[in-house]
Parts: C-alpha cells; sequence; structure tokens
C-alpha cells in the first residue's frame, strides 16, 4: 500500500508518518519509507543523526540510473534522456516490487534498524534537498520527479507499505505526485489555518478521486476536536492529543517505541486499519489512466520542447499496471478535468 502524510508546515506531519512508519515495522510489516519533503526531518525522526540522514544518496542524484533501469526493453522509449518525471510504464518496462531488490534501491536505500533493531527495521529512501548548484534555478518538483517515476513503475501488493512524507501545503498538486497513493492522511491542527490546507487538498483531490482522511494533531480536549469535526465532518479519522513520547522525541530525546503511550498506539492501529482497509478499493486502470493523464498534460507543457519529440508516443494504450505486474489490454475511461 502507497501512503502519503501530507499538511501545514509545523502541522506534525513528519512525526506523524515517523511514528507510522515505526508502528508498522514494530508488527513485523514490510516497510518503506520515503521523505519526500524539501525540509528532510524523516530520517531524524526515525533515530538517525542529522549526519547519518545527510549522508542518504538522493534519489534525484540518482536519476540517470534510475530511468536506465525502468526504461528496459521499451520500445516506445528510445533512450533514457527521452524519459521525465512522468513517463509511464509499458510492454517492455521494467517495475518495480517491494519484496524484491532491484538497482535502484540499491544505490539509494538504506536499511534502519529502529530502537537498536527492537523496534524493527525499514528501508528509508530520500528525495533529497536543494544544493547549492539548485538555488535560484530549481523548484521543489526538480527533487521529486524521481520519486514520480518510480511509483509509476511500482507495484505492490496488501501487507508491503511505502510511506512517504510529503511536502508541507498543497506544493504535491504541481505535479501528479498527489495521485499516486492509495491513501493520504492530512495532518491538521485545531486552527484555521490547519484546515485551509485541507480545504484545498480535498477540493484538488476530489476532481480525481484521491481518498483522503484526516488526521488532527495537537488536539488538547473536547473544544479542538469539536473544532475540527465541525470543518472536516466525516473525513476525520482520528485525533492525537499530548505525548510525553513525542515531545521528547521532537527534542531529540529518542526513547523506544515500546514506551509511547497507550492512547497514541491506539491511533496508530486506527491508522493502520484504515490503510488496510483501502486496498479493496484499488483500481488499477483508473491509476493508469491517470498516469496517462498527467504525462500528456506535462508533455504539452514542457516535455516535448525538452525533448524535442511527441512524448504522447510513450504511452502504451494495451497496458495497464497490475498488483501482480501483468498487463491487460483494457478500456480507456475519460478523466475529468479539475473545474
Amino acid at each position: 500500500m502507497k501512503i502519503a502524510f501530507v499538511g501545514k508546515g509545523g502541522s506534525g506531519k513528519t512525526t506523524l508518518s515517523a511514528l507510522f512508519v515505526r508502528h508498522l515495522a514494530a508488527a513485523g510489516v514490510p516497510v518503506t519509507a520515503v521523505d519526500a519533503d524539501i525540509n528532510q526531518h524523516l530520517g531524524p525522526a526515525l533515530g538517525l543523526t542529522e549526519e547519518q540522514a545527510a549522508a542518504l544518496p538522493p534519489l534525484a542524484g540518482r536519476l540517470p540510473l534510475i530511468k536506465e533501469y525502468l526504461r528496459g526493453d521499451n520500445p516506445r522509449i528510445p533512450s533514457a534522456d527521452a524519459m521525465i518525471k512522468t513517463t509511464p510504464p509499458g510492454s517492455g518496462s521494467r517495475l518495480l516490487r517491494l519484496d524484491r531488490p532491484n538497482p535502484v534501491f540499491d544505490a539509494c536505500a538504506r536499511t534502519v534498524r529502529l530502537d537498536g533493531g527492537a523496534g524493527g527495521e525499514v528501508r528509508l529512501l530520500a528525495t533529497g534537498t536543494f544544493t547549492e548548484d539548485d538555488l535560484g534555478v530549481s523548484c521543489y518538483h526538480s527533487k521529486t520527479g524521481a520519486l514520480e517515476l518510480c511509483l509509476n513503475h511500482l507495484v505492490d501488493g496488501r501487507g508491503e507499505y511505502l510511506v512517504a512524507d510529503m511536502t508541507a501545503g498543497s506544493d504535491s498538486f504541481g505535479s501528479g505526485l498527489f495521485s499516486r497513493f492509495d491513501l493520504t492522511f492530512l495532518v491538521a491542527e485545531p486552527t484555521r489555518k490547519g484546515v485551509a490546507v485541507y480545504r484545498q487538498y480535498r477540493d484538488y483531490a476530489r476532481e480525481f478521486g484521491v481518498a483522503l482522511r484526516v488526521v488532527g494533531n495537537k488536539v488538547q480536549g473536547e473544544e479542538d476536536e469539536e473544532f475540527l469535526r465541525e470543518e472536516v465532518g466525516d473525513d476525520l479519522l482520528l485525533t492525537f492529543g499530548h505525548s510525553p513520547w513525542v515531545r521528547a522525541l521532537e527534542r531529540g530525546r529518542s526513547r523506544p517505541f515500546a514506551e509511547l503511550e497507550e492512547p497514541g498506539r491506539a491511533a496508530l492501529r486506527l491508522l493502520h486499519q484504515a490503510a488496510d482497509a483501502a486496498h479493496p478499493r484499488r483500481d488499477w486502470e483508473r491509476y493508469t489512466e491517470l498516469m496517462h493523464h498527467f504525462h500528456l498534460k506535462n508533455a504539452e507543457s514542457w516535455g516535448n520542447a525538452r525533448a524535442g519529440a511527441d512524448l504522447a508516443a510513450q504511452i502504451d494504450p494495451g497496458f495497464v499496471l497490475r498488483e501482480d505486474g501483468t498487463a491487460e489490454p483494457a478500456g480507456r475511461a475519460a478523466v475529468p478535468q479539475p473545474a
């Protein structure tokens, strides 16, 4: 299952995504965590030092390798240079699986043993942050393009998880990345600013059928919870309150995950249940259609000019990504345009 955590800056989305990753790992669930925020804090939230987190090889820095591997012998893609971040898989493309080794994970992923191994382990990836060469000339999406390309080629099944800590606010909507997840958890504080990001995300996501649940954070009582329920309605899944364990983590004083207070552990179990319940709603044909939709938009907007070719030709109309990695011909349904 592919799960995203989004929210306003400072809402606690990195902390909650790290807690969810820890919960999965402690339960023995295979989990791959991705730090896809331009401010890379997921590694330290999982127990790495700042130096260890900074040493993670960025996906963005391995883009040529990623393209060459995923291209495979797809006849619609003459070279890796012809691929852009939205290039979809087709016949002959190589697909990524979370339960099998591949050169992309070999080059970019690192295994993090949580609580010295007592809390399980997680495969950690990072999109990368700005370098000196990027300043003034690059945007956030130049870093997440490699992740979008990988997710386009990823086939994953129930019982294995990819959890992404996304960038703050609604920047994810600057690409098709927001449509690559089975379920998105939006972390919202009980404030006007907190719910404003929710409304923006909800309205964008609705046009594309993106599943969204709200996790209230920093909730201090019934008044806070009632505020969120009035503003968010049925999208509110649960709320997190004060946690000495989380406060210690945020101060850099990591404690074993087993010491997390029971209300927090119960909330994480609910997150897990909600994520798992999203599996029957998977629609791989729709998923592939959205992939093609955003590829055509990017090709027309900038990709064709950059590549000097019509990138619409990269779409294999008979290919539909499937959970078992097979491809089947399918009818093509219209993708609604945002209002």
